[in-house]
């Protein structure tokens, strides 16, 4: 398949792999606002909550860059897959890792991690969006995707996940040592 821009092969968008692949983000998104969210009660009246505040905050925000990335494309995300992603994110309302909300378990390095893997798969999101041609394009509405967008969420995901690890890394003692 050729561009019908400047007719080299491959620079045209393949909707039929992109869009499922950007909705399945989206989808993990959205848990990911209210994962980032069960933390922040958890580590609530601790130095961490303002970080976890803030975390959330972006992570709602890129949510709805993603989404308007969608959108922008000309696709509709999936009902199925989103009503998923809500029902799940409800369940992680409940933080299923840290129910009792306890900042000395196992439940709460787990959450910790789980956050961990969350943001390491939003970084590789806009690695492989930064990886395709700058001259791709999905239609004749569509002009390419804002690299210096992608460039600015992509070095903040890694700062975002160099503050959970941080947490973690400081936090570790108060839960794997005997007081």
């Amino acid at each position: 398949m050729t561009s019908a821009t400047n007719g080299i092969p491959g620079n045209r968008l393949d909707p039929d792999t992109l869009l499922p692949y950007l909705d399945l983000h989206l989808a993990g998104a959205t848990n990911g606002v209210r994962l980032f969210n069960a933390a922040r009660i958890s580590w609530a009246n601790t130095p961490h909550e303002v970080e976890f505040t803030r975390l959330r905050k972006e992570i709602s925000e890129e949510r709805s860059y993603l989404k308007k990335l969608i959108k922008g494309l000309g696709h509709r995300p999936s009902r199925i897959k989103m009503g998923f992603a809500h029902v799940a994110s409800v369940v992680a309302e409940f933080d299923p890792l840290n129910p009792l909300r306890r900042k000395a378990t196992a439940g709460a390095q787990l959450e910790l991690e789980a956050l961990q893997s969350l943001l390491r798969g939003k970084e590789a999101l806009w690695s492989t969006l930064l990886a395709l041609p700058p001259d791709a394009t999905a239609g004749p509405r569509h002009t390419g995707f804002d690299r210096a967008a992608l460039e600015r969420l992509l070095t903040a995901s890694k700062r975002q996940q160099d503050t959970v690890a941080r947490v973690m890394t400081e936090t570790a003692p108060a839960r794997f040592l005997l007081q």
